[in-house]
């Protein structure tokens, strides 16, 4: 049983889709989804402290998120008013994930909190409960609630446990600019749409053990063309990576962070040394298996 009266150190992974189909708008507006995705080793860290009961408080090393709408700090207040325990927490949060990025980061940070408070409380919470809850903050919360390989559908809600997929290393770049993701939704037309056929190929491969051709019709993103189109500096940053070695880049989510995938790590590590010579935002890091 983990000590309440001491701090707890948590880890929040990223994630990267492996896939994104979008396969059509749904009468509610938001769009039908098919996705692969993935939680990698770059990760935030969150320090919880121990406090008064009722009391909740966040500091941030990025100062611009350590107001009340931290994700992380609305998932402690409501796992304390959806089962009535009299408890509080200051979370101390160490940003690594790039924010506004299509790496999950503060979706991460909110179902870690969850996840953690139900441990660290012992408050008894089923995975199910956990995840009805981490919904209730934003589609991408529940995929973090389970971690690793996931099929994900629905707008992001509706999560499906994958076996771990083989592991791969991963050169991550992060180009200059910030993506609002609605601009990018209400930006696909018709024929952005797919069929969702990238997905359920990935899906039967990594049931089998087994993962395709790391290519970019393996790894299909339905939102990428359109922001290639749409903002030069990702179209710039995808080039440069692929002039840098990178067999096949994709963007994770909405974008604009980049990955490019391997199963080498000389490979990876000398496409990131190349890219930080260029002088792009990269980190070198490897998909991470659930409880990451």
């Amino acid at each position: 049983m983990i000590d309440p009266a001491r701090p707890l150190v948590v880890r929040a992974p990223a994630k990267i889709n492996l896939t994104l189909d979008v396969l059509g708008k749904r009468a509610d507006g938001y769009h039908e989804l098919a996705s692969v995705m993935q939680t990698i080793g770059l990760h935030d860290t969150l320090v919880l402290h121990p406090a008064p009961a009722g009391e909740f408080s966040l500091v941030c090393d990025a100062a611009e998120l350590s107001g009340d709408d931290n994700l992380a700090l609305r998932a402690a207040r409501l796992i304390c008013d959806a089962t009535g325990v009299q408890r509080g927490v200051r979370i101390a949060l160490q940003k690594s994930i790039p924010t506004q990025g299509g790496l999950g980061g503060g979706s991460s940070d909110g179902a870690a909190i969850l996840t953690a408070l139900n441990r660290w409380w012992d408050l008894g919470l089923s995975k199910e409960h956990l995840i009805a809850l981490a919904a209730q903050l934003g589609s991408d919360l529940p995929f973090f609630i389970w971690g690793g390989t996931a099929r994900v559908a629905g707008r992001g809600e509706i999560v499906i446990p994958l076996p771990d997929a083989p592991p791969l290393w991963l050169v991550v770049a992060r180009p200059p600019i910030s993506i609002p993701t609605p601009a990018v939704f209400r930006a696909l037309t018709p024929a952005d749409y797919t069929t969702g056929a990238t997905t359920d190929a990935l899906v039967a491969r990594i049931q089998a053990g087994t993962l395709p051709p790391l290519n970019d019709a393996t790894l299909l993103n339905a939102l990428e063309p359109g922001v290639l189109r749409a903002f030069p500096a990702v179209a710039q940053a995808r080039a440069q990576l692929l002039a840098a070695g990178a067999p096949c880049v994709r963007m994770s989510g909405s974008g604009p962070t980049l990955y490019a995938p391997f199963t080498d790590l000389a490979h990876a590590a000398a496409v990131h040394r190349a890219a930080l010579a260029a002088g792009m935002q990269v980190w070198l890091t490897t998909t991470a298996p659930a409880g990451f």
